[in-house]
């Protein structure tokens, strides 16, 4: 299954975007730390690539500590770009985001050349809850639904730091899979978009790789962590329903309400801290992903009948 989601306001954004990067002196980018790679938007990149960056990846209380310091490293290595982790609600490390700005751009300060930011993201990524935080007021709306902010907005959060707000906004085509599914899995796509017991599925072919322990001790399943890595993604999910009492009438497991307990459970942080992918592992997706769909396009292409000639 391929999950695509680009709702209309996410083309004016995209559009938003062009016109206000010639203007702006670094972008900041949020990132959900359970999946800095997929949920890293390419189409962002390429709009702001003339702009310093500053990678900020958010949720870091609800990811794996020891991925998240590998994340980190990977985009501090990359030039122009500067990466910090936080948790949008707590203020201190929010306004780390301030100071990370000045060392990016640190000709820009001051009355006279006020610093300009613009903040992006996927949908459900924690802007407006940090927007909220760094203001110190409610100056963004929140909400646990992709594509709560719906249009651009200018914060003032110091007499010279200004924060330009983007509405979320994901890409026009997902070459990665593994990316839609765990887009998909933290709430960044549309529910209309995907197939929840697909998604389920692969989302618990992640977890039970590495968090054997954790899905054991939130389930009580009554197996070793390598045991668990063994067993099909099916009878594990079937194994939680059981566990969680997901039975339709008939006393039978209810494979819908098996998907919407994990999926639910990942979001809430109710198995433990969690993250999906590595920059390695990603780094394969993506290759693998981008050799798929130039193959697609080159069929695509070649089944294209010729334009005839004007006589």
């Amino acid at each position: 299954m391929s999950i695509q989601w680009f709702p209309g306001h996410m083309h004016l954004t995209r559009k938003a975007i062009t016109e206000r990067i010639k203007e702006i002196d670094v972008v900041i980018e949020m990132l959900d730390a359970r999946l800095p790679g997929s949920s890293a938007n390419p189409l962002l990149a390429e709009l702001t690539a003339s702009r310093p960056a500053l990678k900020v990846v958010n949720k870091q209380d609800m990811a794996d500590p020891l991925r998240t310091a590998l994340w980190l490293a990977h985009y501090n290595a990359q030039p122009n770009t500067r990466a910090i982790s936080l948790d949008a609600s707590e203020t201190s490390p929010a306004r780390a985001i301030i100071a990370a700005c000045h060392e990016l751009a640190p000709l820009r300060g001051g009355m006279v050349k006020p610093m300009r930011v613009l903040i992006c993201g996927i949908p459900n990524v924690g802007k407006s809850t940090l927007i909220n935080t760094l203001k110190g007021k409610r100056a963004a709306k929140t909400g646990d639904e992709a594509g709560v902010t719906r249009t651009e907005s200018r914060i003032a959060l110091a007499d010279d730091f200004y924060l330009y707000d983007t509405p979320g906004m994901l890409w026009p085509r997902i070459v990665v899979p593994e990316s839609g599914y765990n887009l998909a899995a933290s709430g960044a796509v549309g529910k209309n978009a995907y197939d929840e017991q697909e998604v389920a599925l692969e989302l618990m072919d992640k977890i039970k790789r590495v968090y054997g322990v954790e899905l054991e001790a939130r389930y009580k399943l009554g197996m070793t962590p390598e045991a668990i890595a063994e067993t099909k993604d099916e009878d594990l999910l079937e194994a939680v329903g059981r566990k969680r009492s997901a039975l339709t009438s008939g006393g039978r497991v209810d494979p819908q309400k098996c998907a919407e307990i994990l999926i639910g459970d990942f979001r809430t942080n109710a198995i433990g801290r969690l993250t999906l992918e590595t920059p390695e592992e990603f780094a394969v997706w993506l290759k693998a992903g981008h050799s798929a769909d130039a193959e697609r396009q080159s069929k695509k292409k070649d089944r294209k009948p010729a334009k005839r000639r004007k006589r």
